[in-house]
């Protein structure tokens, strides 16, 4: 007698686990390069020494956002989550990056003088008090939203994240368009 073992298949690529789950492959893809992206951007702070701005900050705040959602999902999908919570956590994702790309390139457009920023982070700072007051705020130094830190051929940081933005926007939104075209798996 021969001993049969049955083993479950397993996607062998990241395109076959693509096409046969792509809600999971979606939410790993935008967990690891969310988490890329502040990775690089804290190495750019701590390591570097680039301080970032207010509006800097705000752009995180997606990030901070999509990436533990997107492991939500994951886990989610391993344990049979309802499907439909999970797309709708895909359209949250995919919602939040297309915000943060807006944003992001609204940062962008002020780094390049094309409108005016916050006044918090851009505007003229004078008016503000007298004497020892004034001193003290000349001493702080806040980083200044329309003043580019650092670019890579021609391209901010901001406008990088705008583009990083996107296409986390995009890879979510294919894993909510092709989760919801492509039948319930079966187990």
């Amino acid at each position: 007698m021969e001993a049969r073992i049955e083993t479950r298949a397993t996607p062998t690529s990241l395109a076959a686990m693509a096409r046969e789950r792509p809600i999971t492959a979606a939410a790993v893809a935008v967990a690891v390069l969310g988490a890329a992206t502040i990775l690089g951007a804290w190495f750019f702070q701590y390591g570097l020494g680039y301080q970032p701005c207010p509006m800097c900050f705000e752009e995180r705040y997606p990030y901070y956002f999509a990436i533990p959602l997107a492991v939500m999902v994951v886990l989610g999908e391993s344990v049979g989550a309802s499907r439909r919570v999970l797309l709708l956590a895909l359209f949250v994702i995919a919602a939040s990056m297309l915000w943060n790309a807006g944003f992001a390139t609204f940062h962008a457009g002020v780094e390049w003088k094309w409108w005016e920023g916050p006044r918090d982070c851009s505007g003229d700072f004078g008016g503000v008090g007298a004497g020892g007051l004034l001193k003290e705020l000349q001493s702080i130094h806040v980083p200044r939203c329309d003043e580019a830190a650092w670019t890579f051929l021609g391209i901010s940081l901001a406008g990088y994240d705008a583009l990083i933005s996107l296409a986390l926007a995009a890879i979510a939104g294919a894993g909510l368009w092709a989760g919801w075209k492509a039948p319930p798996a079966v187990d």
